[in-house]
């Protein structure tokens, strides 16, 4: 395995290249992808997005700033997101967390604590019964994490401030309206009516569970507890608990699309899955349907480290290393699992395999003096390999601040300071959570 310093030094020349792309038009932009041959026309629609814009910078930099002393020019950037995203949130409609009005509360909790409240002031506002309206969806307001009202209900409990309560509420209310009977419990679609369920976390049952038990728990409602419990009871029943692993589809019914029956990501694999039950956890849920949600939290991670991740096993299997669909996005929940585990034995088992995804990063990187990225595969089109991407969920931006943090936690050990964010922060110890929007202060004193 690599050490600490080898993790460090790929996580900063994976940022120098991603600084190296940002422009200025009307504010700090950079393009989602970098081709060799074609210079980006202009910023694109989703510029500021947590996703794949300038927000994604925000828990870059705060990661950056639990390792050293942000530059000038850092500091600057900082600055220019802040501004942006400052003025935009007033007059934005779109409501997601990661394409959105959430982008926002992010971003400027993160660099800016207080200017958050602009934001969620605008989703009070623009709030309906039915939740959130989206550009995205012409057929009414969306339920999930990614671009829906699980996504708010998430950034409203992590942001806290005078609209919290009252964003949790009417979006847990939102949620208990849209649900979906199923055999076994309750199912939530992308939203009523969507021709099929993609049940894991980003878009689907597992991530609007996790919103109802995170809100639940600080409103005080048994109503989005049980609720959230009979989404898991769902879970359990499409899913499979086989070889002491826990999986749930991709989608249901199966996808016509080449995409593989079971993945293991973030966004729609067990990986993004265990969050629910660290969640359900947090909020005091011991078990579900017989089953203690700390060892179905642990069934999902067994599952992912017995899949053969991030081993590129066949075309369509393991293709993506960044944050949302790939590689880097199991590093980044084994370290919280990691820094989670009571037992030092298996805190240093998950740290081994968080160190395994770090090594693939490090074999995969292409690097010259601009730095370092990533270029995915795409295994339908011809050729198959894409463009390297800059951004905090698909490019190198959440590549480097996962290889950061990695270096961290080696040096320091499972007691390593853990940057949160809305959809993780009850999978790690209260005490080693950095408050968000707390960059440090004595960060010209540090290396």
């Amino acid at each position: 395995m690599a050490t600490a310093d080898t993790y460090r030094e790929l996580g900063e020349a994976a940022w120098s290249w991603v600084l190296g792309q940002v422009r200025d038009d009307d504010g700090p932009w950079l393009p989602e992808v970098v081709r060799d041959d074609e210079t980006p026309s202009g910023p694109q629609a989703d510029r500021d997005s947590l996703y794949a814009g300038i927000a994604g910078l925000a828990p870059v930099l705060a990661e950056i700033d639990q390792c050293r002393a942000l530059t000038g020019a850092e500091e600057l950037l900082a600055a220019g997101i802040v501004s942006r995203l400052s003025a935009t949130a007033a007059v934005r409609t779109e409501p997601a967390l990661y394409d959105g009005l959430g982008s926002d509360v992010v971003a400027l909790r993160l660099l800016a604590p207080g200017r958050e409240q602009i934001a969620l002031r605008r989703l009070a506002g623009l709030a309906t019964p039915a939740g959130w309206e989206s550009s995205y969806f012409e057929s009414g307001p969306c339920t999930d994490l990614i671009l829906g009202t699980a996504g708010v209900v998430l950034a409203a409990a992590w942001a806290g401030g005078e609209h919290a309560a009252e964003l949790m509420t009417g979006g847990g209310e939102s949620l208990l309206r849209c649900a979906e009977p199923s055999e076994a419990g309750l199912d939530w679609r992308m939203y009523p009516g969507y021709a099929a369920s993609s049940p894991n976390y980003s878009h689907g049952t597992a991530g609007v569970a996790t919103a109802l038990t995170i809100a639940g728990h600080a409103l005080g409602r048994d109503d989005f507890l049980d609720a959230a419990r009979l989404g898991v009871r769902h879970l359990l029943a499409v899913g499979s608990l086989d070889d002491g692993g826990f999986i749930v589809p991709h989608t249901l019914p199966y996808s016509k699309r080449d995409v593989e029956p079971v993945t293991y990501t973030w966004c729609h694999g067990p990986t993004g899955t265990s969050h629910l039950f660290a969640a359900l956890a947090f909020a005091g849920v011991e078990q579900v349907d017989g089953h203690e949600v700390g060892a179905l939290r642990r069934r999902c991670l067994h599952s992912v480290l017995t899949s053969g991740v991030p081993a590129r096993l066949r075309p369509g299997f393991w293709d993506n290393d960044g944050r949302c669909c790939g590689t880097a996005g199991v590093g980044d929940v084994l370290l919280d699992a990691a820094q989670d585990a009571a037992d030092p034995a298996e805190s240093d088992r998950l740290l081994d395999a968080a160190r395994t995804m770090g090594d693939a990063l490090a074999e995969r990187a292409v690097r010259d003096d601009a730095g370092a990225r990533w270029r995915f595969v795409e295994h339908r089109q011809d050729p198959p390999l894409l463009p390297p991407g800059t951004s905090w969920m698909q490019g190198a931006g959440g590549i480097g601040a996962f290889l950061l943090r990695l270096a961290r936690v080696i040096e320091s050990g499972p007691a390593a300071t853990v940057v949160d964010r809305p959809d993780q922060w009850w999978a790690v110890p209260a005490r080693l959570r950095v408050v968000a929007g707390e960059l440090s202060a004595d960060r010209g004193r540090r290396g």
